[in-house]
């Protein structure tokens, strides 16, 4: 437990240039208590503690603002930066080094009992208001852009973005998020098309000074 606490702290202060002291992080980091208090209630759902598991991670969701069933397993050096509105379900899986930002979702699809939560691999980075849906695979060193809602599979070293995410770049390594820097397929689609339509009537306006305009269609009784 004390080693994990240690890693806490170094994990913020790593992720977090905002971060001036251990009494700072540990009075005003809901993140950091989030976590704490998960890790007591896991040791005690594992144990199959009736009820006090689940009492843990009501009074951790009031206090801030955060819910992570006692059920989901997370690796070491787990942060979630701000941190309101999170929301982990029961069979999520997480690995380790994985930072987390305000408002993402780990949630399930159907009413199953098996597995129904999202896996996320080592060292990913989730941005602010990410959904991630089902039994689905976020590979290892992958990044999931702010907004994204992703209902497939994520390969290693990947980023993904869009509603519904899709991958848009496959990084031989990992690499920090950049949030102002996300492809943009939607959009690059409508430039390629604007771009296309320009090259079009450009074409057009070259035929007409080369040929003239061209003639109206012939009317039918005029044939006759």
């Amino acid at each position: 437990m004390f080693r994990a606490i240690r890693e806490q702290f170094e994990t913020v202060f790593r992720e977090d240039p905002a971060a001036k002291s251990v009494i700072e992080i540990f009075l005003c980091y809901p993140g950091f208590h989030a976590i704490l208090l998960h890790r007591f209630a896991h040791w005690l759902y594992r144990l199959r503690v009736p009820l006090v598991p689940r009492l843990i991670s009501q009074f951790s969701r009031f206090f801030t603002g955060i819910e992570i069933h006692p059920g989901a397993t997370i690796g070491r050096r787990f942060f979630i930066d701000h941190g309101s509105g999170v929301v982990i379900g029961e069979t999520s899986e997480i690995g380790d080094d994985v930072l987390m930002y305000q408002g993402v979702t780990l949630g399930g699809t159907g009413h199953g009992r098996g597995k129904r939560h999202p896996t996320i691999g080592n060292n990913v980075v989730i941005g602010t208001g990410a959904k991630i849906l089902g039994d689905i695979r976020i590979g290892d060193n992958s990044k999931v852009g702010a907004g994204s809602v992703v209902v497939h599979a994520v390969p290693d070293n990947s980023t993904v973005v869009g509603v519904p995410g899709r991958v848009v770049r496959v990084r031989p390594e990992g690499g920090h998020l950049e949030h102002g820097r996300l492809p943009d397929p939607e959009g690059q689609a409508i430039d390629d098309l604007a771009r296309r339509v320009a090259e079009l009537e450009s074409l057009v306006h070259r035929v007409i000074d080369e040929h003239g305009e061209p003639r109206p269609l012939a009317r039918a009784r005029d044939i006759h």
